[in-house]
């Protein structure tokens, strides 16, 4: 079940800070246990569920989702690669950390990680795009909307290596039947 009480937590905590769509954001959480898996470690489905709140607090921070609501644009996820490297248990309390690298002609680039203290458990890159009727809405027109000045940042090596890597993946998977 999607954690709607925490994506209320993530709005409502949200409400009247303001950033640049390039500031990092920081939130923190507790692993409950409807979180866990039979293994005894935050699912990995959760994981990937509780980075969709840091992002909501992201877009509600820097005003994409005011830019959203008034274009009448959607939002999805169209590609990621996640590592995760060390477990968070039930009960223990974790910091995300949230920023945008920056965007392309199509999508923005946004990492977040999970952390216990000093100790990063789990990173995601995560590709998203702005939607309208007509489309993929332009990053440039969206962060302009937003109010942000400037161009992108030149993404990092690694995700510019992941962009490229993933061009070569095959569309529709090429899977025997």
């Amino acid at each position: 079940m999607y954690p709607i009480i925490r994506m209320a937590k993530a709005i409502i905590g949200s409400r009247g800070k303001r950033m640049d769509i390039l500031d990092q954001i920081t939130t923190t959480h507790r692993a409950w246990p409807w979180d866990i898996d039979p293994w005894k470690d935050l699912n990995n489905g959760r994981i990937i569920t509780l980075f969709d709140l840091g992002r909501i607090a992201l877009s509600e921070q820097t005003g994409l989702t005011k830019a959203m609501i008034r274009n009448r644009w959607g939002i999805v996820v169209a590609g990621n690669t996640t590592r995760y490297r060390k477990r968070i248990t039930m009960m223990q309390r974790f910091e995300m950390r949230t920023r945008c690298l920056g965007w392309d002609a199509r999508f923005f680039y946004m990492e977040q990680a999970m952390w216990r203290g000093e100790e990063c458990c789990n990173h995601i890159l995560i590709r998203g795009a702005i939607t309208s009727k007509a489309g993929i809405v332009p990053p440039q027109q969206v962060v302009e909307d937003m109010g942000h000045k400037g161009e992108s940042p030149e993404l990092p090596a690694w995700v510019q290596a992941w962009v490229e890597a993933d061009q070569h993946r095959p569309w529709p998977p090429e899977m025997p039947r």
